[in-house]
């Protein structure tokens, strides 16, 4: 039985009108050739610029953007290998070293970031979760490099 049906059966049904509507997959091209963005749920963030606590909004961020940090509110979080290391949960030197060598086509110009300690998710579902997808398709990007955090 799959997650979808286990929640229902746990839950009861999905109220009248909040059933998803048939999505149109479609085939990326090959990486050589795609275009990549980053989407993390590391709460990236320039310094001074907080996060609000359960927020489903996004951040976006130039491919060239330094100095950013894991802005994440809790104190289990441990930060330390992105402290030593962005690409633990913004992988872009990796990304960049692949575009130099050809394993993919292009690094998009602008990753997003969210925050990952969020409970609701039809928010996402519904609203934030398409309207990250129409910007990144309008930036060009073929496929999305999930760090989940």
């Amino acid at each position: 039985m799959g997650a979808d049906s286990d929640m229902r059966a746990a839950v009861g049904q999905v109220p009248p009108g909040l059933d998803f509507p048939p999505v149109e997959l479609v085939s990326a091209p090959p990486l050589e050739e795609a275009t990549v963005a980053i989407v993390t749920t590391a709460a990236l963030a320039r310094p001074g610029e907080p996060w609000d606590d359960q927020t489903h909004e996004f951040r976006l961020f130039d491919r060239d953007s330094e100095g950013l940090i894991m802005a994440h509110n809790s104190t289990n979080l441990d930060r330390s290998g992105f402290a030593l290391d962005r690409n633990v949960a913004f992988p872009i030197d990796r990304l960049q070293e692949m575009e130099n060598e050809g394993r993919i086509g292009k690094v998009a110009p602008r990753h997003a970031s969210f925050i990952g300690s969020t409970f609701e998710l039809s928010t996402f579902l519904f609203d934030t979760g398409p309207r990250l997808a129409a910007t990144l398709r309008g930036d060009g990007v073929d496929v999305a490099l999930l760090t989940p955090v």
